[in-house]
């Protein structure tokens, strides 16, 4: 009998581990926030619990030159939470595994790919906001910005940081956005006198933001997720989405061509586009792919979805290279060292 029992426990202690074995490892690049890693890595492995995911996360503009470089030997299996911009570049370089998952034909129309099979698909949208420091402000006798243009003011010299769009998707978006009211000989026009302004670029979109919320400087150029959050902890910080027009861009999922793991990588899509994903992307974010899920972000912004610009994804995903060349040639003499 006490070998029996023996014989059970030893049995019992070898099942994590034949469990282990048994999971597939899914390498799974990202621009999400470091702060959700965790609790996506968490619902994703719950639901699917013969997954396992690595992480590979850097800004947007990082991680979408990694994988062009590694287009022919790609080491991504998914990607999980990047611009549209950036997967609509690939797929015109054919990187993306056509695949429809479970449930995104459900997706509003313009939150995923219009190709059959789908080559992504939308989690969220977010967009450029401004966080303006009342604190800073005060000190400074500063005006309260409501447009973009009020950001030229010379009294704002200094006191602007802004991300920049070569290694940024907020950066870029914000961009993108200028150039959707203004046209494109318009917006050069404008960055150029905002860049009297501009203190530094930064390499990341959140960082504009949290130099705000500590102070560094009245006016940071980021995005609404990183200014509700910053907001929600108590950071002396209003959230301005400016009156004249804001560029926004789109947190998407796709499965990279020549991975090894295509039917686990299938499956995560799947739950990528899952009502219990959708809730857990609207803990981030008040604007969800999949119509009918309450976000739960407190504080959010209510006049933001009034003031979103025109976009053509896919036209200004074909103009992205020329565009980042021509901004870095203007600009790039005021960005931050790269770490």
């Amino acid at each position: 009998m006490r070998r029996l029992a023996l014989l059970a426990c030893a049995l019992i202690g070898l099942a994590p581990a034949a469990e282990a074995q048994q999971r597939t490892r899914l390498t799974v690049y990202t621009a999400i926030e470091n702060e959700q890693l965790a609790p996506f890595k968490q619902a994703a492995e719950a639901a699917l619990r013969d997954i396992e995911i690595a992480w590979v996360r850097d800004s947007t503009g990082i991680i979408t030159a990694r994988l062009i470089a590694e287009r022919q030997n790609p080491r991504a299996d998914v990607i999980w939470g990047l611009s549209v911009f950036s997967l609509l570049q690939m797929e015109a370089l054919d990187m993306l595994e056509p695949y429809t998952p479970q449930g995104a034909e459900a997706l509003r129309a313009n939150m995923r790919s219009d190709r059959s099979p789908m080559t992504w698909t939308g989690m969220d949208a977010f967009v450029s906001a401004i966080c303006f420091n009342t604190v800073v402000a005060q000190q400074r006798n500063l005006p309260r910005p409501t447009t973009w243009n009020d950001l030229l003011n010379p009294a704002f010299r200094g006191q602007v940081v802004m991300p920049n769009p070569n290694s940024s998707g907020t950066g870029f978006l914000t961009m993108a956005g200028w150039i959707g009211t203004r046209g494109e000989a318009g917006a050069w026009d404008f960055m150029t006198r905002l860049h009297e302004n501009i203190q530094v670029y930064t390499h990341s979109g959140s960082a504009p933001c949290n130099n705000a919320a500590r102070g560094e400087f009245a006016v940071g150029i980021s995005f609404d997720m990183r200014s509700v959050t910053l907001r929600n902890q108590g950071a002396p910080i209003e959230i301005i989405v400016p009156s004249d027009g804001v560029g926004f861009d789109l947190e998407a999922t796709a499965i990279l061509r020549g991975t090894r793991n295509l039917a686990a990588a299938r499956r995560l899509a799947d739950f990528a586009v899952s009502r219990p994903a959708m809730e857990l992307y609207g803990r981030y974010y008040a604007l969800l792919a999949l119509p009918g899920v309450e976000p739960t972000v407190r504080n959010y912004p209510a006049d933001f979805a009034e003031r979103l610009v025109s976009a053509d994804f896919r036209a200004i995903a074909t103009q992205r290279e020329r565009l980042l060349r021509e901004w870095a040639q203007r600009f790039d003499g005021k960005s931050a060292p790269r770490n």
